[in-house]
This record gives C-alpha cells, structure tokens and sequence, in this order.
C-alpha cells in the first residue's frame, strides 16, 4: 500500500466514524435526559470500566489495544462534556440557604444544574411534585445526630424515588468578619447541631453561643453585624460566599461527622441494585399484635437479607402507631428479592420501597 492509498482508506474510516460519531452523541443524549430525569450522576466510573474492559477484548494485537484503551478513554471524556453542556438548567431544589451544607451538597452533586433554595425540607420535596424543581437533594441522617426525621416522613408519605445517595464529610469552622482576631471573639452564632459538634472547642474558650436556623444563616447574620467579636460556625465555603475570614479550620470534636443526602426525583430508576453493594430502602408498618415486628424483620432475613439501618418514626395521622425505615442490603427486585417483599405485604399492613442506590459515592 503506498502514501496515497494509505491516506485514502484513512479518509475512508474518517468518514465512517463521523456518521458513527453522529450515532453515538445522540445516544448519549439519550442517556443525558435519563439521567437528567432521575437525578443521576454523569460520571460512572464502574460502568466506564466495564465498557473498556468488553471493547477492548476485540482487539488482538496487546501494543495495539493499548492505544485503543486511549481512544475509548478519550471517546468517553467528549461524551461527558456533552453531557454536561445538556444537563444545564438541571433545577435542583434543597433546604436552607446559599452556602449551608445542603447548598455545598447540591452543587458539588451537580455543578451543571441550578440550586434552588427552599424555605423547608417539605417545600424543597413538593416543588419537584409539582415539576418546579427536577430534583431535591435532602439530608436523610448524620452520623453524629442520627435521622433527619422530616424527610424520612416526606419518604413516607410522598411518591418521589431516591435515586442515588451520597455521603458529605461535615467540617465546621470559626468565621469572623476580617480583620477580627481569636483573643477579641466573644460570642459565636451557628446551627444547634453544629453547636453541639463544637461543643468542647465553645466551652475551651468561653465562648457564649446563639443558635441560628442554620450555619448559612450564621454566617450571613455575622457578616452583616460586622461586629469583630461575633464569629460563625460553618464552611469554608460559606466564608467565602459572605466575605468571612477563616480564624480556626476543623473545629468539630468528631473528625467522622457526615451528613447523608438522597436525589429524590419524580422517576424511579429501573437499574436494579448490585447485590453486593446495593441497598434499598424500605418502609413498612405492622400490625398492632405481639411480635408484629419481629415478623417483619425475621421475613427479611429469612430471605438472606441484612437490614443495615432500623428506625422507627411516630405517624402524624395515627396517635402512638410507627412506621419503620430500612436500609436493605441487595437488590428487591431480584428473584429472591421479589418474594420477600410479597411476604412482608403479606404480614405488613403497609410496605412500600421508597428508592434503591448502589452505594454512597463520598462527595
């Protein structure tokens, strides 16, 4: 094959993968609005593994395939890029104000999307119901103050789908307004919990504390005294976000505090669980009887399921009766899965599996 031809069969190809090209890109917008739906990452990096790992086989020669590697590597990373650029305008709702946890949560989850702030857990759930919001990021359970009972409530009671779960590695620090120093700090202001967190490095000091609806308030409220001797408890994050000085990094007693956040989304995601890294959550109630409990849960481990998480929440429309919350590991829709579900229906007034996620990604 001399130059002229070579360059002929590589215009050839060129043209081949370009229609290809074509083909794929409207694939991946497919799998943009999929995901875009359920309040699903783009990144997955498990399944990019798999597809390298299957594509690659098709090619014998070993120098070769190292090469094709790069080519699907560099194939996936255009892919990502488009779906970012579609998934801007993803509206996603959260608690709180700008610059509170689930704010950081919200936005590291997905950059591409607009975070919109909601007065309440429950007006951040019912603006997705009511298609204002696509998706809700809200807190289920910190690993230092335990549920977030409303939302487990608003899991109970309302219809939308957890999706995906991730875990928030909660780092408190001291905010003041700059030029403000340690010796002069008098009073700090932040969010009860993250007083509590605080507690020990308050009590050190001498310090008088205020609660605040929540650390994003703190900040703002010091900010806007511009008094040296009040300081805020929260992010770095949100000291930059009000202009704050950072007087003291990591401040929190625990160095394992994580908050917890589910995707609530109006669509389930139909990607069953991986049975060893899956779970999904359950809600059930039983029947007011001896041992009505023990049933339920004895029905989930006879089908070689382990609840990882049980909690008990009062009914806001039934006096003295509880529903429960599960964090199940494997997958209900399984074989096995299927009939443990249709056993507990069958003993539990109320079951219902409000959302399935692989695992907690670390944000």
């Amino acid at each position: 094959m001399d130059l002229q031809e070579a360059r002929e069969l590589i215009a050839e190809a060129d043209a081949g993968m370009a229609e290809l090209f074509i083909r794929r890109m409207e694939a991946v917008r497919a799998i943009a609005a999929y995901k875009k739906e359920r309040g699903l990452p783009i990144e997955d990096r498990a399944q990019e593994q798999r597809v390298i790992e299957r594509q690659s086989g098709r090619i014998e020669d070993e120098l070769l395939r190292s090469y094709y590697v790069q080519f699907l590597q560099n194939n996936m990373e255009v892919s990502k890029r488009w779906q970012h650029r579609l998934m801007e305008g993803l509206r996603v709702a959260y608690s709180g104000v700008e610059g509170a946890f689930a704010h950081i949560a919200a936005t590291r989850i997905f950059p591409d999307g607009t975070a919109k702030a909601c007065p309440s857990f429950e007006e951040a759930y019912d603006s997705v119901v009511r298609g204002e919001n696509d998706i809700a990021v809200l807190p289920i359970e910190n690993s230092y103050a335990g549920e977030v009972g409303p939302v487990l409530d608003l899991m109970f009671s309302g219809g939308l789908y957890v999706n995906a779960v991730y875990d928030l590695l909660v780092n408190q620090n001291l905010l003041a307004v700059p030029g403000a120093v340690m010796d002069r700090i008098r009073t700090v202001i932040s969010h009860p919990q993250a007083l509590s967190q605080c507690a020990g490095y308050i009590r050190k000091r001498g310090l008088i504390s205020i609660s605040a609806p929540n650390t994003a308030v703190a900040a703002r409220e010091v900010a806007e005294r511009g008094d040296p001797s009040v300081a805020a408890i929260a992010s770095s994050e949100t000291a930059a976000l009000y202009g704050l000085s950072v007087l003291d990094h990591d401040i929190n007693e625990s160095r394992t505090n994580t908050t917890r956040f589910a995707v609530f989304s109006r669509v389930e995601n139909p990607q069953s669980a991986k049975k060893d890294r899956g779970a999904f959550l359950l809600l059930f109630t039983v029947k007011d009887e001896v041992g009505g409990l023990a049933k339920a849960i004895n029905l989930v481990s006879a089908y070689d399921f382990n609840m990882r998480v049980l909690r008990s929440r009062p009914m806001k429309d039934l006096p003295w009766h509880y529903y429960f919350y599960a964090e199940v590991e494997g997958d209900d829709r399984s074989e096995n899965g299927r009939r443990m579900i249709g056993a507990l229906r069958g003993a539990c007034p109320m079951v219902k599996v409000a959302g399935r996620y692989v695992e907690a990604e670390i944000l």
